[in-house]
């Protein structure tokens, strides 16, 4: 599962890995044929060549290999799928911000970025995760709609709020839609009864965009950790500030910062004394010689720009509290700086280093790794909370420590220049549906399309006119347009029918969409 699908190098491991399975499924000849699926997201005017990428996997796999390949991609509006991971046999699990593309990750500049590999039943609710966006693909394929849109080429434009597609390979022998993960699949396995000699207590965190009306839980998650800091609050992130017009400070239509989250930061420094320590992405960062209109990493604002705003979210809070107070927490408080190696921010060939994990650690004893940026944007996502300190502190060690030692400067922050900036409006104004009929796809996938995206300026404007209320957080629908997850009486596939049922909580009123999907917390014993 990825933003997007596989390309280069990336692709050609892909196929390999695709081939290896083959040649083992024909050990498999009396038992279920070996299942592969592939999820990418399916941004509006980019539709994903589903058919072009299972063509690409399985072009050299012989048709009589007992397995079976589905390649799936769908939107709801503004939302698709952003998560990373790999799921394999409900014991291991490869998840955090990489995505599969060859050019940004590994040519010249490549972007940092940050994954862990774990091991253990945490795997099953990556499945499970899975298993929501695959049914979400299934009911809306099977609808009047959706059997005609199956019909059109998959990089045809349309005028849809809602786009899924589905290739299934061996055409003819595989179903057109993959069998939903569940544990009793992978029982008799040799990996699924493998035994940990110890555990580590862990939380998966997800959250499915507009597919359902309520509870972003994983939002919820990343507010509760800040919410429960004491000391300190690291944060290794590709930017919190909004996606900004290319070239200019201008947030995007509609695009906001995230209050939410900027007024727990604030919070935590006002009432604790939390100390932040933030290294962000050098604004507008581009690996592997790429052109600049099709990809971009960090959104185009300053540190100070990320300091204001937080202590901002202070004084709005805290409409009492003098300057020199506030000046004396961006002193003693606020640390935030750009990547750098060895202090410098810019490779031998002059471009800046660009950064894309989703990473932050509580107090050193608790842990997020994911695909969530903290930035507005609302898509599908997927983490895990590390809650050990014992771990923890090698992640601290191996990753955080080396990148602050070689960051931190110092001379990002000024605190006049934060001062000066506190009565900046820096939120989006025009709507989105204005901006989007004027400007490409591109700029709502700020990191560039894959060779399998056919990028449709036609079926961006379009399909504006059917999502603008969606944009807005309204996000009305009929009575036949809800979906079966958006049911009261729908269990959380997370949770097994021995766990007792989670209350409703009610959804923020700082977040400004809908939020959705009862919470993906679940505990774990698993083996880093």
């Amino acid at each position: 599962m990825s933003l997007g699908p596989p390309d280069g190098k990336f692709m050609t491991e892909f196929k390999a890995a695709i081939e290896k399975l083959a040649e083992r499924s024909k050990t498999k000849i009396a038992q279920n044929p070996i299942i592969v699926r592939l999820l990418v997201g399916n941004i509006v005017g980019m539709p994903v060549n589903c058919n072009d990428v299972l063509k690409a996997l399985t072009k050299d796999v012989p048709t009589d290999a007992n397995m079976q390949v589905w390649v799936g991609a769908w939107r709801k509006g503004i939302s698709w799928n952003h998560a990373k991971l790999i799921a394999v046999d409900g014991v291991f699990l490869h998840t955090g911000g990489h995505n599969l593309w060859d050019q940004h990750y590994l040519k010249n500049n490549p972007v940092h970025d940050l994954s862990i590999e774990l091991e253990g039943s945490v795997a099953r609710d990556g499945h499970r995760f899975a298993n929501l966006q695959w049914d979400f693909i299934e009911r809306n394929q099977k609808t009047i709609i959706g059997y005609f849109v199956d019909k059109m080429p998959d990089a045809m434009p349309t005028v849809l709020k809602t786009r899924v597609t589905v290739s299934e390979w061996p055409r003819g022998v595989a179903n057109t839609f993959p069998p939903m993960f569940t544990k009793q699949e992978v029982a008799k396995v040799v990996n699924s009864s493998t035994k940990l000699d110890k555990g580590v207590p862990m939380i998966t965190v997800g959250r499915l965009g507009t597919i359902v009306h309520r509870h972003r839980s994983a939002d919820d998650a990343i507010v509760a950790m800040i919410n429960s800091s004491q000391k300190v609050i690291r944060l290794v992130l590709q930017d919190i500030g909004p996606v900004t017009i290319p070239g200019t400070k201008q947030a995007l239509p509609g695009l906001k910062w995230p209050k939410h989250y900027l007024a727990a930061i604030g919070e935590a420094i006002y009432q604790r004394g939390v100390d932040i320590e933030m290294v962000l992405s050098n604004p507008n960062s581009i690996p592997g010689g790429l052109k600049r209109t099709g990809t971009n990493y960090g959104n185009g604002w300053s540190c100070v720009d990320v300091a204001a705003e937080i202590i901002k979210s202070i004084k709005k809070k805290h409409n009492e509290v003098d300057d020199g107070r506030l000046r004396a927490m961006v002193i003693d408080n606020l640390r935030i700086c750009f990547l750098r190696h060895d202090k410098n921010s810019k490779y031998e060939d002059g471009k800046t280093m660009a950064l894309h994990s989703k990473h932050f650690i509580v107090d050193d004893v608790s842990t997020y790794i994911g695909s969530q940026n903290l930035y507005m944007c609302d898509l599908a996502e997927w983490g895990v909370i590390i809650d050990s300190e014992a771990e923890v502190k090698k992640i601290k060690e191996e990753y955080f420590d080396p990148m602050w030692q070689d960051s931190y400067t110092g001379e990002d922050v000024d605190v006049q220049s934060v001062m000066d900036g506190l009565k900046i409006d820096r939120d989006g104004e025009q709507s989105w549906l204005d901006y989007i009929r004027q400007n490409d796809a591109q700029h709502m996938m700020p990191h560039g399309p894959s060779e399998y995206v056919c990028v449709d300026e036609r079926e961006m404007g379009a399909a504006a006119e059917g999502f603008s209320i969606v944009i807005k957080g309204e996000a009305p629908q009929d009575e036949g347009d809800k979906t079966d997850i958006e049911k009261d009486d729908t269990p959380t596939p997370a949770s097994s029918k021995d766990d007792p049922p989670e209350d409703d909580p009610e959804p923020s009123p700082e977040i400004a969409s809908p939020p959705e999907i009862d919470s993906f917390f679940k505990r774990w014993p698993v083996s880093l």
